[in-house]
């Protein structure tokens, strides 16, 4: 299978002075659930080149098994920082596209007009779709062929207020992926903080928070086979 991954080039958080961006584990996870079982990853984002890393992601707190194997992983490096832009991609040519989260897309993927052509396209060729944790902000302007937003009436999943809280960046993002999937139509269904949860619908597959990053990578392969 031809899986796309599709990353932020934001790394602004807010006006606070801080950086964002991609949050490690959110990437390396499902980057390495994919590779591993043999399937063929494209890497792009907005701005092509370099995502910017979310430096808090890259701290020893986060470190898991994947995010080590990624540091010493010198393609996979020259992979990520050499992503396509995001408007030269054509979904035609791809099985499946994942987004990972980290702050960074509340603010470009949420708005930008490529990501969200590319979701619709995949929506409406039955492609597996999936995100994890602030990376749902990516649908909140896709729409499906009843002209209804993507997530109406559908179990989805994201990172929760209270998560949010608990970082402190409630007053900082420019909106909440819980209020913006419920205010969409969707059925928005949590877990314990911090801990694994997924939803799956249809072939939309949501994770909550970063610790759901490798279910997630496996939840849309289970969908491959179908």
């Amino acid at each position: 299978m031809n899986v796309l991954i599709v990353l932020t080039s934001h790394d602004k958080l807010g006006d606070t002075g801080l950086k964002t961006g991609f949050w490690l584990e959110e990437f390396a996870a499902p980057f390495y659930a994919f590779k591993d079982k043999g399937h063929t990853i494209t890497l792009a984002s907005p701005l092509g080149g370099q995502p910017p890393l979310d430096p808090k992601s890259n701290e020893a707190d986060f470190q898991t098994a994947a995010t080590d194997r990624f540091a010493t992983d010198l393609s996979s490096q020259a992979l990520l920082a050499n992503t396509q832009i995001l408007n030269s991609i054509n979904a035609d040519d791809y099985d499946a596209v994942f987004y990972p989260g980290g702050h960074g897309p509340l603010w470009d993927l949420a708005e930008d007009e490529d990501s969200i052509g590319l979701i619709e396209a995949f929506h409406q060729s039955g492609k597996v779709l999936g995100l994890v944790c602030h990376a749902p902000a990516a649908l909140l302007h896709p729409k499906g062929a009843d002209g209804k937003s993507l997530v109406s009436g559908r179990q989805v999943t994201g990172f929760s207020n209270s998560e949010e809280e608990a970082v402190q960046l409630t007053a900082i993002v420019p909106f909440l992926v819980e209020d913006m999937l419920q205010q969409n139509g969707g059925i928005y269904v949590k877990g314990d903080d911090w801990a694994s949860f997924v939803v799956t619908d249809g072939h939309l597959v949501t994770g909550q928070n970063p610790a759901s990053s490798d279910a997630v990578a496996h939840g849309m392969m289970a969908q491959f086979s179908q």
